[in-house]
């Protein structure tokens, strides 16, 4: 956790103060394309760097090659360590301090650091004593979200071998059956989570001491860089483009083709049946659901409604391997009871009836994910005014009626928007999908990570590439929302 803030502290920091003050070529591109290295699972540019980096990938080769062995076993670090791992994380997660320190710096701070700049303040003066200060709630939130990433992340440390939280809990839940013990350490982990959680939290009731939405006529023109200052600000921000997704993305994309022969055959297309519909049902009942509370808070502020509301937020922030060890256990437990149950009075045996099946594992995503629709959702009922329904209401309209004929038309995007993260949130899923998963039953996140295990890399980057450019689309969205903004 510290080596990774470090890193996407540097990443996102710098780039999202360069987006926001200067102007200088490709920056229109540059704004939005930093927002990319999301779409790559931090599992997946893991495999990608392996490949490239390992002992007989083709950097070392060509180094080998150029150098000599003896030389090169001396100095190349080792990808599959601790430091590997920070780095592969700090590459993908760093967008999150990057969008919400780029809205800081361009929200009212930037009157501020104008009227900072016409007395004579240096720029490094402004950045550190001015800017840096009033961002700081927002980089806290963007930072706690990486964390959080960090911590729920299994994938990439269980093939690092780095022994997290994570893998001890995958490990003495699957090699050893320990429920006990599996707990504990769940309820470990789950300690640094809500520790960020208060963290996060605290920062958001800071912020309105700090930042207000900047009116469209009080956003100055951006400085214009020319020269060596915009090749260097255009190289810092290109970097973390180049590292996070374009060369991972071009390793995938070159396994991919080479494996094209004999990937595409009737296990690979059932793999990705699996895996679409397994996220399309997850995202259709994390719409439904959203749509019900987000609805039920705006016409009733009642306790009840407001507890659920509050419950579903926690969803996001459990790590996938705590909510699918919770979920199994509870699920195993009703099995066992309703077996007994057959057993004692009709001397029928139901055996694992729904700890065996996909309804615990759609279960577990949804409680996980419902949190993101939402949010989307209730963004989305905010916008429409309270009016409508007071003047739908007076006309005699239904609840039900206004929901159906006045707010789901009006949602349309929302709903859109919901559904397309969910889908892509289920597809890049892997410690869930890992431990509840039915026998037999993979999809694209599990045969990534299987192949990987089995040390078969270029097998692994077909699946993971599809994984990949199905996660494009929701940057793509978060791109046209950002790029609304003056840039």
């Amino acid at each position: 956790m510290f080596g990774v803030s470090i890193g996407t502290l540097f990443f996102g920091i710098s780039s999202a103060w360069i987006i926001s003050q200067y102007n200088f070529f490709g920056h229109r591109v540059l704004h939005w394309a930093l927002l990319l290295p999301l779409a790559m699972p931090a599992y997946i540019i893991a495999y990608t760097y392996t490949g490239l980096l390992e002992f007989e990938g083709p950097v070392q080769t060509f180094f080998r090659d150029l150098v000599g062995i003896s030389f090169m076993s001396n100095w190349f670090p080792e990808i599959r360590s601790l430091g590997g791992a920070i780095v592969m994380f700090s590459l993908v997660l760093y967008p999150y301090i990057y969008l919400l320190a780029r809205g800081a710096f361009l929200g009212k701070n930037q009157a501020i650091i104008q009227v900072s700049k016409t007395m004579g303040a240096s720029p490094s003066r402004i950045f550190f004593k001015v800017a840096l200060p009033m961002a700081r709630p927002a980089i806290i939130t963007g930072l706690t979200l990486a964390l959080m990433e960090t911590l729920a992340d299994f994938g990439t440390v269980q093939y690092f071998g780095v022994p997290t939280f994570t893998t001890g809990i995958y490990r003495t839940w699957t090699g050893f059956g320990d429920t006990t013990t599996t707990a504990q350490l769940s309820l470990l982990l789950l300690a640094f989570v809500i520790t960020l959680i208060l963290i996060e939290l605290w920062s958001r009731k800071q912020a309105k001491y700090f930042t207000q939405p900047a009116k469209q006529n009080e956003i100055e023109p951006l400085t214009k860089l020319t020269g060596r200052k915009a090749l260097f600000a255009f190289t810092l921000c290109s970097l973390p483009i180049l590292l996070g997704f374009l060369v991972p993305a071009s390793q995938l994309l070159a396994w991919s083709i080479s494996t094209a022969e004999t990937a595409f055959n009737s296990s690979f297309y059932q793999l990705i049946w699996n895996s679409f519909y397994l996220a399309f049902i997850t995202a259709t009942i994390a719409v439904v659901l959203a749509v019900l509370l987000g609805y039920s808070k705006r016409i009733q502020q009642s306790k009840l409604i407001k507890t659920l509301v509050r419950a579903t937020t926690l969803g996001y922030a459990i790590p996938g391997t705590v909510i699918a060890i919770a979920v199994m256990i509870m699920f195993t437990s009703i099995d066992s009871s309703l077996d007994k149950f057959m057993l004692d009075n009709f001397n029928i045996s139901t055996g694992l009836l729904l700890s065996g099946s996909l309804f615990v594992l759609i279960f577990a995503y949804v409680f996980r994910f419902l949190s993101i629709s939402l949010q989307t959702i209730d963004s989305g009922l905010s916008k429409i005014k309270i009016t409508m329904d007071e003047s739908a209401i007076s006309l005699g309209a239904s609840r039900g009626k206004t929901l159906f004929k006045i707010h789901l038309p009006l949602l349309q995007t929302s709903l859109i928007t919901a559904f397309i993260l969910v889908f892509v949130e289920v597809l890049k899923e892997l410690p869930t999908t890992l431990i509840l998963r039915p026998f037999n039953f993979n999809t694209l996140s599990v045969r990534a990570y299987e192949m990987a295990s089995d040390e078969r890399l270029a097998d692994a980057g077909l699946p993971a590439l599809l994984i990949v450019l199905t996660g494009i689309v929701p940057v793509i969205i978060l791109s046209k929302i950002i790029g609304k903004n003056n840039v």
